[in-house]
């Protein structure tokens, strides 16, 4: 039977086995049957680092702490249904947890029914907002958030992450908002340092480091957080003056809609924050997808992946928990266990099920601190010094671009931090194609070619100049073409009979741009050198086409290679001296 599909006489059977992809299940089919257990068995693993991982989470969030695992149930299971990558975990996430907690600020109490709700209607939000992008295409956006951008995006939500951490590691009241206020009010209460938190912290830190330092696969967190649970239960830390969780219900939310006042006035004050939150999901989960993929050599749709992101946060805000992401750290433990597909993920939130079915009532007894310390690492590992340095040593440029996006992050907000980092980034493009390093074709003293700085001409040919310019023609270069143009014709020696530009690079040319190349025509003509062009794409041919370049030139102004522009320069050259 596969034999009649594969020696199908038009291939036509083959072509359509190859393109025809299920809208669902992508991330599991086709299931290996041999990897199954080490699927499973990193589902376990994920569960086992990723709960206490969520938990800390609400922190950030400012949320019940059994809201975050919820965000490993429904909207976990829901992405890896409906995504098509193989390896990407949602669930909370730190960024967008900061971005919603930074959004919500003075609309409720933290972490009430209210607070609940508001964050259950961005996650809504944040899905509507995904569909969207999904219908429009709008997948690309994620490429104007460049590597170094998020790089400082994130070291500066985990500096604000980890010393907003830093009185519930020691026990204080802490308050004030931003990261300088919190570290003086910590400091004004140093005096009230809890010597029972500081110790549990001190060995909460110390067991899930120590674990990292002899296997990233052994679930230090879990084990400091199920030891302090013990410790807590059996030492009775809650009348030694430890806060504790208390009561965590057990079961499930009722699912529904949030209970909220609906009106346009709070819709109008929540879709900035969760544009916010719907830039950063499609930035980082296509990133991290993208990574994964590329590692074990795979296909993925991101546009797939949009409708998988949407429906996992349309899901969260509907169990009653908030936004969710593709979460960088949470692929890294699925990877590193073994998972290569979702049925990783499926496992995890099947154990999450029996969990909140069974097992919160231990939770009541997990001292406050505990979650702060896990928090407070989240933090630090959010802080990616060696790349800031590497920046630093290599583009200087870019990690200005890095530091102020986190200093943004910092002292301005999230959100501002985020908005800013897109600006920036296309900033810093633009910056590059302003001034692109053009050159100037010259010979070799292997026979080949070579390109010289335009401040450094040369001719390829006595009275033939190769000028090449290295990025697309737009409003923003077009005076740099004509000034360098104009400089290089003034000051060639010898004088040239034709200036040549080289297009290899170029694949726009703007209406401006245009002008300048038609300006450009005429100032050469008078000065009685002839403009001709090299390597020129169909697209662009088409676009010089419609602003009657080509006809303005002619037909022979245009060369499909260097050879051939020197060959018929040549040519032209001994017709005149006949």
């Amino acid at each position: 039977m596969t034999g009649a599909a594969h020696t199908s006489p038009t291939g036509t059977s083959q072509s359509r086995a190859n393109h025809f992809r299920l809208p669902m299940l992508q991330g599991i089919l086709p299931i290996s049957w041999a990897r199954i257990p080490a699927d499973i068995l990193a589902g376990l693993t994920l569960a086992a680092l990723a709960i206490p991982e969520v938990m800390g989470y609400t922190k950030i969030a400012q949320a019940p702490v059994i809201t975050g695992p919820y965000t490993l149930l429904i909207p976990m299971a829901l992405f890896a249904l409906f995504g098509s990558s193989r390896h990407l975990v949602v669930g909370a996430d730190s960024a967008t947890a900061a971005i919603l907690a930074s959004g919500l600020s003075g609309l409720a109490t933290p972490g009430s029914a209210g607070w609940v709700a508001l964050a259950s209607l961005l996650a809504l939000l944040a899905g509507g907002i995904l569909l969207i992008a999904r219908v429009v295409r709008l997948g690309f956006l994620a490429d104007f958030l460049s590597r170094t951008v998020l790089v400082g995006f994130l070291t500066g939500v985990g500096v604000q992450v980890a010393t907003g951490e830093l009185p519930g590691l020691l026990g204080l009241p802490g308050g004030g908002h931003g990261v300088v206020s919190k570290l003086t009010n910590a400091v004004r209460q140093i005096g009230q340092v809890n010597p029972y938190d500081l110790a549990i912290a001190a060995t909460v830190i110390g067991v899930i480091l120590g674990a990292r330092q002899v296997s990233r696969r052994i679930p230090g967190a879990l084990i400091a957080v199920l030891g302090a649970i013990l410790a807590s239960w059996a030492l009775d830390l809650n009348a030694r003056g430890v806060a504790v969780l208390g009561a965590v219900p057990s079961g499930l939310a009722q699912p529904g809609l949030p209970q909220v006042d609906w009106s346009f006035d709070l819709l109008e004050r929540l879709v900035p924050t969760a544009v916010a939150m719907s830039v950063v999901i499609l930035a980082q989960s296509a990133a991290t997808s993208r990574a994964y993929a590329a590692r074990h050599s795979e296909r993925l749709n991101e546009n797939t992946d949009l409708v998988g992101l949407a429906l996992a946060n349309i899901g969260a805000g509907l169990t009653g928990t908030f936004v969710v992401n593709g979460s960088p750290t949470k692929t890294q433990m699925v990877d590193s266990a073994g998972g290569r597909s979702q049925l990783a993920q499926i496992t995890t939130s099947l154990i999450v099920l029996v969990v909140l079915l069974f097992l919160t009532r231990p939770l009541g007894y997990m001292p406050n601190v505990v979650l702060s310390a896990v928090v407070f690492l989240i933090g630090l590992d959010l802080i990616d010094l060696g790349a800031m340095h590497q920046n630093y040593i290599e583009r200087p440029s870019e990690f200005c671009v890095a530091l102020i996006t986190a200093l943004a992050v910092m002292f301005i907000g999230v959100e501002e931090g985020i908005l800013l980092a897109m600006a920036l980034s296309l900033l810093d493009h633009v910056r590059r194609g302003y001034r692109p390093r053009n050159g100037v074709l010259v010979r070799a003293s292997s026979g080949g070619l070579r390109m010289r700085p335009v401040a450094e001409p040369g001719q390829i040919r006595p009275g033939l100049l190769v000028y090449r310019f290295n990025h697309s023609m737009y409003y923003a270069n077009a005076e740099q073409l004509s000034q360098q143009t104009r400089a290089l014709v003034e000051n060639a020696e010898p004088p040239l009979q034709w200036f040549c530009i080289d297009m290899a690079a170029v694949d726009d040319v703007d209406f401006s741009a245009a002008a300048t190349l038609r300006s450009l025509h005429g100032v050469l003509h008078r000065k009685e050198v002839r403009l001709v062009l090299v390597e020129v794409s169909d697209d662009v041919r088409a676009e010089l086409e419609r602003y009657g370049l080509v006809s303005l030139f002619g037909q022979s102004a245009f060369y499909e290679t260097i050879h051939e522009l020197v060959s018929a320069f040549e040519t032209g050259r001994r017709r005149l001296a006949q």
